[in-house]
């Protein structure tokens, strides 16, 4: 019997319970010369290391508007969120942004600086946002978006934006805007970030 496709998808769960090289169930413990617990295999001895997630993304800048898409997917389906998602294997944080961008918005951009650097511990994960120049007002937004569009500042739908770390960002694009100077940024989130 054949199964369905999934209506969607879901990133695997961060634990696991059996080793990926050799199948056997794994302990946790705190391995020799190590400071913490991990998942490890006392059959081939392979040591399964979780590390947190990078999310990488763009604030694209049109004239005096900024460029958002509706999410068409979970989690906070319907909400606004600047154009960003997980850090592919093998590419640069720079190098995934565009993508992300390109693949939600549809948008071509020129990247710009390294503007906020976000830790969101509560979900194991670090937010990167670059500044970034719209070359076009043209939009194709991919499968990950309901809509894309341009905002100005009295535009930007504060009461629906997805996450915390874009509203931030924002902000301080906003703050930061009237003196033409947008200094990096590293801070940390420390409650969940869809909060």
């Amino acid at each position: 019997m054949t199964m369905p496709a999934p209506s969607f998808y879901f990133p695997a769960p961060r634990t696991q319970k059996f080793c990926s090289q050799c199948g056997a169930a794994l302990v946790i413990r705190i391995p020799p010369d190590d400071n913490r617990q991990r998942d490890v295999c006392e059959n081939c001895g392979a040591i399964h290391y979780q590390n947190p997630r990078n999310v990488v993304g763009v604030l694209p800048v049109l004239d005096d508007t900024v460029l958002l898409c509706k999410r068409a997917i979970q989690p906070r389906y319907g909400k606004w969120t600047l154009p960003a998602g997980f850090m592919e294997l093998s590419e640069t944080t720079a190098q995934g942004a565009m993508r992300e961008t390109q693949e939600e918005a549809g948008a071509q951009i020129e990247l710009g600086p390294l503007y906020t650097v976000i830790d969101v511990p509560a979900v194991n994960q670090v937010h990167i946002f670059y500044l970034g120049k719209v070359l076009s007002p043209e939009l194709h937004p991919g499968p990950e978006s309901l809509e894309a569009g341009f905002f100005k500042e009295s535009e930007i739908p504060w009461g629906d934006l997805a996450f915390r770390t874009v509203s931030s960002t924002l902000e301080h694009y906003f703050k930061d805007k009237p003196s033409g100077q947008f200094p990096t940024r590293h801070y940390d989130v420390l409650f969940p970030v869809g909060d």
